[in-house]
């Protein structure tokens, strides 16, 4: 964090001090991490005391004590701390997280929306950004109103840009997150059908995700998906420049030649208006030929060539956990762990990245359901077994009666050497499934939303040798 006295702390949040005047708080300088976890605190920490549907931070002032914090931003006077004291410690997080901002006039913000994907492009911008100067970007999926601030609040006074993931479960979402973080660059990766029992439309999704391009400024750059016309159309929203990234003839950052590697890895060449260049990325999955295209379009905005891009895209991994996360195991095994949170967009993405991998070993897909997709739940689960199947699939394993529907669309689809279907109740009846079959060169991978707790089972297997 940017050193800042715990006076000043008191005065952007217009809190008011306990367990420390005036003159102690101008001494005491909070230059650790902000953070919302006190077994996250360290020397210099601010430990911001929310209270959430299970626990009350305010019981874990003292243990934040013990772990170097120096302040709590608190709702009630708490011991233990010096503590500044807020009516709502929602709003004096952001307008702290927001003054750092402000103060940091040469930062460059860059924010990220789409119904999937955007972690994966954050990662993979962070680290291209990173190769022009000091970078940061969010841990994980700090994507809501409490992941923003905390990774705003990372920034120091030699930070150069700022990545924000921005996600969203209603419209206002990312119109609130905007102004926590404004961003001069704005993503949108795509709107699909993630979160769609909740919105209650995709058009709704649009709606949402179109208030990136409007937060930008006129000098902004609005980096846009040219494959999905829902996205194009937030060309309206924006006095920002827009830049097109795709595979359509209208994309101005544009993927030709694509090609995918044994494990899964594309290549292509991109052509732009400040150059062409043959591009390797060393993530899996055809996907990120899209996430790609907007990282170097951004990256570009933020001032970076191509001879800074491309290199940096080729070293650049997977960061964040359980998104096509590949190992290959000792005995030959090929282990892809998806399965961080799903969605239909998102399951179609990585179905179609294991029907290229592996060679003369069967494919496995250990399919978990997808939540919060309303009344076209079942319809659009059996949609990703009928994909499964079509992808030529050899071993469809559904895991829980919620995702049995796949296994309808599996079996309706399949062909004459369509794929094995079978329904398990549960991951541990899948592992037994996987332990007693899996053998190399199999691939195996792992799709469901969290709940499901499918990366725990992917990591298991990871862990576990072939049946003998």
């Amino acid at each position: 964090m940017i050193p800042t006295t715990l006076g000043a702390v008191a005065d952007i949040t217009g809190g008011r001090l306990h367990g420390c005047g005036p003159d102690e708080a101008a001494q005491v300088l909070v230059d650790g991490p902000v953070v919302t976890d006190s077994r996250e605190a360290g020397p210099g920490s601010l430990y911001v005391a929310r209270v959430g549907e299970s626990a009350d931070g305010h019981d874990f002032v003292p243990d934040a004590a013990r772990a170097g914090a120096v302040a709590a931003l608190t709702t009630r006077e708490v011991d233990g701390l010096p503590c500044v004291v807020v009516e709502d410690e929602q709003a004096g997080f952001v307008a702290l997280a927001r003054h750092l901002v402000d103060s940091r006039p040469d930062l460059t913000v860059i924010g990220i929306t789409g119904s999937s994907g955007k972690t994966s492009t954050k990662d993979l911008l962070g680290s291209v950004l990173a190769a022009d100067g000091e970078t940061i970007a969010p841990v994980g999926s700090y994507n809501s109103e409490v992941g923003v601030p905390l990774t705003v609040c990372r920034i120091t006074p030699t930070t150069r840009h700022l990545v924000v993931e921005m996600g969203a479960r209603g419209i206002g979402h990312v119109d609130y997150l905007t102004r926590i973080a404004p961003p001069r660059i704005g993503i949108v990766l795509n709107v699909g059908h993630a979160h769609v029992g909740e919105f209650g439309s995709v058009e709704a999704i649009a709606e949402a995700k179109g208030e990136l391009p409007a937060a930008l400024p006129a000098d902004g750059v609005a980096v846009l998906n040219a494959d999905d016309p829902l996205v194009v159309a937030m060309a309206a929203r924006t006095s920002a420049q827009v830049v097109l990234v795709g595979e359509s003839a209208a994309a101005h950052v544009r993927a030709t030649d694509i090609t995918l590697d044994e494990a899964g890895a594309p290549s292509f060449t991109v052509t732009a208006p400040f150059g062409t260049a043959q591009v390797r990325l060393g993530l899996v999955g055809r996907h990120h030929v899209g996430n790609a295209l907007a990282v170097i379009a951004a990256a570009h905005a933020a001032g970076m060539g191509l001879e800074q891009i491309v290199p940096a895209l080729a070293d650049a991994r997977p960061l964040s956990r359980w998104r096509m996360e590949v190992t290959r195991r000792e005995d030959g095994v090929v282990v892809v762990n998806d399965a961080y949170n799903a969605n239909p967009d998102s399951m179609s993405a990585a179905l179609r990245s294991l029907a290229t991998m592996g060679a003369g070993g069967r494919r496995w897909a250990v399919l978990g359901a997808m939540l919060e997709l309303g009344d076209a739940s079942a319809e659009l689960h059996a949609a990703v077994g009928r994909e499964a199947a079509e992808l030529g699939v050899d071993e469809v394993l559904v895991v829980g009666e919620s995702a049995a529907a796949i296994a309808d669309g599996a079996r309706d689809n399949a062909r004459e050497d369509g794929p094995r279907v079978r329904v398990v109740p549960d991951a541990d009846a899948a592992e037994a499934v996987l332990v007693a079959e899996l053998a190399a060169p199999d691939v195996v991978l792992f799709k469901s939303s969290r709940d499901a707790g499918l990366r725990w089972l992917g990591d298991r297997i990871v862990q576990r040798e072939a049946h003998a």
